[in-house]
């Protein structure tokens, strides 16, 4: 395969550029409400919604997922950079839906959607997926700094947090989180020509990720040591295990974390 001309262009955006100031991403992320724009963070729903549409920021008819100013980044192309990833799932999600009406169900998981994207924007995380059971958050160097691990293991705590498990009160959703650090390919994709396209990460790395996650215990953040590592916190006494994950030759060695005590 030819190396995309643009690649070295992608690379200098993901790692050293913020594609959108972080404060206007960080205003953005204030108003209701969900879907959002990818890049920008700007709020199709609610009066957000209509705000952004009289600022020229409405859902692109090219693509749902991209306000009209941030087409320039719906374009293919991006490159392999070192990031930080959050993958946060809903444990037992089939045994809530059965227990809950169709729509007492989508307003729970409404509401986890909410409150993931404020701690990922809050955190300067990029929300890549709010889709079924799970939230995706991507912290870029370009976007997250250079401390894109440390941003990411706190905004699992922080999660942890906001959906009550740290609350003498059984959580109102129970979630398990899984966050690593590791090369992955950042940009855009598409599926051929007229398909949607889309700002995402791809490769083993994520993939890794998305098993800690499902490995994750109601509660708990399962941190790779690399992540960890990369990070510089000081998280305490917190357990240390090698974890076996489906389709790796060699067991990965995570780090269980909690949320903060109760505030």
């Amino acid at each position: 395969m030819a190396e995309d001309p643009n690649s070295s262009d992608w690379y200098r955006m993901l790692t050293e550029g913020e594609p959108i100031d972080r404060r206007i991403y960080h205003l953005f992320g204030m108003l209701p409400s969900n879907p959002r724009c990818k890049m920008c963070a700007a709020p199709f729903g609610s009066w957000g919604g209509r705000l952004m549409r009289l600022m020229g920021r409405e859902q692109s008819q090219y693509n749902p997922r991209y306000c009209a100013k941030c087409n320039v980044f719906e374009h293919p192309g991006g490159a392999e950079v070192a990031l930080t990833m959050l993958f946060a799932d809903v444990r037992g999600s089939t045994a809530l839906a059965e227990r809950m009406s169709a729509s007492e169900f989508s307003k729970l998981m409404g509401r986890f959607y909410t409150v993931a994207s404020e701690v990922l924007i809050e955190s300067d995380g990029l929300v890549d997926r709010l889709i079924g059971d799970q939230v995706i958050g991507l912290y870029l160097p370009g976007f997250a700094g250079a401390e894109h691990a440390r941003r990411g293991i706190e905004a699992a705590r922080r999660l942890l947090h906001v959906t009550g498990h740290d609350s003498s009160r059984r959580p109102w959703v129970p979630i398990g989180i899984g966050v690593h650090t590791g090369p992955a390919f950042v940009g855009v994709v598409s599926g051929g020509p007229g398909t949607l396209q889309d700002f995402t990460a791809l490769g083993d790395n994520v993939n890794v990720t998305s098993r800690l996650a499902a490995a994750a215990g109601a509660g708990e953040i399962l941190v790779s040591d690399a992540a960890y590592r990369l990070s510089g916190l000081e998280l305490g006494d917190t357990e240390s295990r090698p974890l076996e994950l489906k389709g790796r030759s060699e067991p990965v060695t995570v780090h269980v974390v909690k949320t903060w005590a109760s505030e």
